[in-house]
């Protein structure tokens, strides 16, 4: 994707304390052990401290004190999202996971998630390609910057209005 700093960075979070320790005693291996931690406790701790300190979540954009209070994510976090989902996906599902399985998923997910609509539809764009033409051909680095601009970059008219 052209972004091999997020790649290098991505969730170093897991390896506090907070998340580790987390992780490990409640990892299961098919999902995550965040949804263990919140069934027994009603909360995630482990989960709070990783929305708080990773810009690829959706989550982490969320303030209803701002003026704008889900603003449009930044390219290269938007896209490091995209790429945490799919891997997710792939992880979690193992020999099961198909081309299909992100978008059938995140129609069930976007709506218990708050985010800016073009972010929504943004991700909606991807998995609807990846469903038809797989991974490989979706996942390329001006697709991605094509879809990001169509779905996220704002334009002004002459008025200079939205």
């Amino acid at each position: 994707m052209g972004l091999p700093w997020r790649g290098l960075v991505h969730d170093l979070s897991k390896y506090s304390i907070t998340e580790f320790k987390e992780g490990i005693k409640y990892y299961v291996g098919d999902h995550s052990p965040i949804t263990e931690e919140k069934k027994e406790k009603g909360y995630s701790l482990a989960w709070l401290h990783h929305k708080g300190r990773n810009k690829h979540h959706t989550e982490y954009w969320v303030d209803h004190m701002a003026p704008n209070p889900t603003p449009i994510i930044p390219y290269k976090y938007a896209i490091e999202m995209i790429c945490d989902k799919l891997a997710a996906g792939i992880s979690y599902q193992g020999k099961n996971w198909t081309k299909e399985y992100e978008l059938s998923y995140w129609e069930r997910e976007k709506n218990r998630l708050e985010m800016n609509p073009k972010i929504e539809k943004l991700i909606t764009a991807v998995f609807l390609e990846v469903a038809e033409k797989g991974i490989n051909q979706t996942l390329t680095k001006n697709n991605m910057k094509k879809l990001y601009k169509e779905y996220c970059e704002t334009t002004i008219d002459k008025t200079g209005k939205n």
